[in-house]
Order: C-alpha cells, then sequence, then structure tokens
C-alpha cells in the first residue's frame, strides 16, 4: 500500500510552533516513506475561524520548504457526504438524536460519560438536536508507532459521543474520519493532544467499514508554564523570516539531532537533510515537552 499522509490545521488562531511541529513530522515522514503529503483545511467551525488565517496557511506552509500533493482540500466543501454518512448511520441504528443540553447531563449525573438518556428516550421532536454515536461494548485497541499500545473501553471512558452539533455544525470526529478515508489516508501523524481521540475515530472507522490508518502521536509543545502552545494560550504565530532556526529547534524537540552547522544552511537544503535522515522512532514517548524560544 501506498503511503499518504497529511496535515490538517484549523483556521481558530494562526499557526504557531506547535502547529509547526505537528506539519513537520507528518510532512517528513511522508516524504521519507516516498509517500504522498496532503493539505487539508479543517474549517467546519465558522463561529471559531479567525478571518484570514486559512488563506495564509499555503504560503506560511511553502515558506517552510513544506510543499503538499493534490489540490488544498477544505472540509467546508464536503458538507453533502458528511450529511450521507450521518444519514447512514442513523438509518442502521448505529447513532440516534439526542435532546439533552450539557445542563441536563449535569442535572442527572456526576459522571463525565453519557447516561445515554435519549437513546433510552427518543426524543420527539429531533429539531435542534444532536446525533451521538453508539458505543456499547466497544472496546478498541490499538499499537500507535511512537506511543506504543493503547487500549480503551468506550462506554466507560466517554460513552455515546456527538458527531452532529446542536448548533448545525458536523462534529470534529465524523468529519476527520470521513475526508481521511475520501482522501485514502494510510498514516497520520499528528500531536499527543488528540491520542485520546484515536478510539471515537476508529470506532465510527469500524462502524463505516473503513480501513484504519496507522497512527503516530508525537508530543505537544508546551510553555513555560506546563500548558500546551495554543490559540487559548496566546502561541506566537511562526516567523516566516526566520524558517531555518524554527525548523532546526522543531527537528531538536522531534529527537532528530540536527547537526550543528544546518543552524547556517538555507531552508532546502535543511529540509533535504531532515528527509534523508528522519527516523520517527527517535521521537521522545512523552504526551509534551517544554518549548523555549531561541537558540
Amino acid at each position: 500500500m501506498s503511503y499518504i499522509g497529511r496535515f490538517a490545521p484549523s483556521p481558530t488562531g494562526p499557526l504557531h510552533f506547535g502547529s509547526l511541529l505537528a506539519a513537520l513530522a507528518s510532512f517528513l515522514d511522508a516524504r521519507a516513506n516516498d509517500g504522498q503529503w496532503l493539505l487539508r483545511i479543517e474549517d467546519l467551525d465558522p463561529p471559531r475561524e479567525q478571518a484570514g488565517q486559512k488563506e495564509q496557511f499555503p504560503d506560511i506552509l511553502e515558506s517552510f520548504g513544506l510543499y503538499w500533493d493534490g489540490e488544498l482540500e477544505l472540509q467546508s466543501e464536503r458538507l453533502n457526504g458528511y450529511e450521507e454518512v450521518l444519514k447512514q448511520l442513523l438509518t442502521e441504528r448505529s447513532a440516534y438524536y439526542c435532546s439533552c443540553s450539557r445542563k441536563d447531563v449535569q442535572g442527572r449525573t456526576d459522571s463525565p460519560v453519557y447516561d445515554a438518556h435519549c437513546f433510552l428516550h427518543p426524543p420527539e421532536n429531533i429539531n435542534n438536536c444532536a446525533v451521538r454515536v453508539c458505543c456499547k461494548d466497544s472496546l478498541i485497541s490499538f499499537r500507535d508507532i511512537i506511543q506504543g499500545p493503547h487500549a480503551y473501553n468506550l462506554p466507560m471512558s466517554s460513552g455515546d459521543f456527538i458527531i452532529f452539533r446542536r448548533d448545525g455544525f458536523f462534529a470534529y470526529q465524523l468529519a476527520v474520519v470521513v475526508d481521511d478515508y475520501l482522501q485514502g489516508v494510510t498514516h497520520v501523524v499528528r500531536g499527543c493532544d488528540l491520542l485520546d481521540e484515536t478510539p471515537r475515530q476508529i470506532h465510527l472507522q469500524q462502524l463505516l467499514g473503513y480501513p484504519t490508518p496507522a497512527y503516530a502521536h508525537i508530543p505537544v509543545a508546551n510553555n513555560q508554564e506546563g500548558q500546551k502552545l495554543s490559540k487559548q494560550t496566546f502561541a506566537p504565530a511562526v516567523d516566516i523570516n526566520n524558517t531555518v532556526e524554527l525548523t532546526f529547534q522543531a527537528l531538536d524537540f522531534l529527537g532528530q539531532s540536527p547537526e550543528p552547522g544546518l543552524i547556517n544552511a538555507s531552508q532546502t537544503e535543511l529540509i533535504e537533510w531532515a528527509v534523508k535522515n528522519w527516523d520517527i522512532h527517535k521521537i521522545p514517548t512523552v504526551p509534551g515537552k517544554q518549548f523555549v524560544q531561541g537558540l
């Protein structure tokens, strides 16, 4: 099977060092395996999007020498496909409508696991309802290329989860599974903050008869307070005028031990070295590491 990887950022904020890590790791793993690397913008949550961000992403990636294969994909252009899959799951009774608000659930149980109330008591009116996928008896295990074996009991860890939101937007879990299938993605390299989302995605893949990609979760970059770099923690955007230093730092963060002299190389030379010397098994098996700007 040919290798197809992808980078799928969300335009809820600028690309920061944590984004660069995911982009670089997924790009290098694809290129080192003579594979394709796709770019997909996950623009399914308009209320949280920052204006102009998704238009900037391609130029920023190109400034780092990260060139994708094929056409740029937008999730917002696949709504009809998500709708068909949602109808399939509902028809097969693998999913159901849910009228519960967060307050409703909190009023019934102290557990973070959804109590399947609407599965047992279907709402009479499906307007303004979410859709949840059934997870009864779902035990999911997989071996992450970096983080090793993991096993999850979905009924105990999360319960039936939402794949279509009450506000009318498709949830991340459904969209990412459909997208990866339609694009033929065989390998997913991304941050450890998404490791616990993987069993839900595998569960959906199994319900839909989709193949499961190989997963590899890299450590996320944390600030000095131990918080993941993100929009919420005010992570600064990557500086496209400082690509070599940032790429060098990213390679070091990922355990690739770039040669000291490469800090004086061109961006093209640094990426070429990184592809040739890439070893995914050198990436630290920790969920997160502190990142301090500067060399």
